[in-house]
């Protein structure tokens, strides 16, 4: 597969990680990470990028954030209780349906559930772009440790302004024009 360093929104898939309040509220500065995951699903709504969102054992972490939640007229996530999204049942059938080549990732933890996922998708050959303004852990040393490991092993290091840009391509299309308004 040739692994593109732009975003393609034709073949890039959203997965929100694990966007789960008992988790959230304990990451360093969780209302940026909060407030950039939420702009990121809009901007894929918007631009027709498919979305995905996990729940890590939400039997004991609860739902997911209502905020993310009220985004999608069917909210529906995947369970999983392995720290990678890969463990995840479905996920896999997900992607071939799809035609992603590209995950991005945003959520919580960037140094487990994040990082575990980034590494398992480069390895099965996708291509990985982490937001970076919009993924968290509880310190930020965890979180930069996190995001350094998934760089050393082949994953972009990207944020939401860089992506939605990417995304988007050109000015002066009503796409842009529709997605000014989220962006300021």
């Amino acid at each position: 597969m040739v692994h593109s360093h732009k975003l393609n929104r034709g073949d890039s898939l959203l997965v929100v990680v694990d966007v789960q309040d008992k988790l959230l509220h304990a990451i360093h500065d969780w209302q940026t990470v909060l407030d950039n995951t939420i702009r990121m699903v809009k901007f894929a709504q918007a631009l027709g990028v498919p979305v995905m969102v996990t729940e890590q054992y939400p039997k004991g972490l609860g739902p997911t954030n209502a905020q993310v939640r009220e985004l999608f007229p069917d909210f529906g996530a995947i369970e999983k209780t392995s720290f990678s999204c890969f463990g995840a049942d479905g996920l896999h059938d997900v992607l071939l349906a799809l035609e992603v080549k590209t995950l991005v990732l945003v959520g919580i933890e960037a140094h487990i559930c994040v990082e575990q996922t980034a590494i398992d998708a480069l390895a099965r050959g996708y291509n990985v772009q982490i937001i970076y303004d919009a993924v968290g852990s509880r310190s930020l040393e965890n979180k930069e440790l996190g995001i350094n490991k998934i760089r050393q092993v082949g994953g972009i290091i990207s944020g939401v302004e860089i992506a939605l840009y990417e995304w988007l391509e050109r000015a002066g299309t009503t796409e842009f024009k529709n997605i000014l308004p989220l962006i300021k």
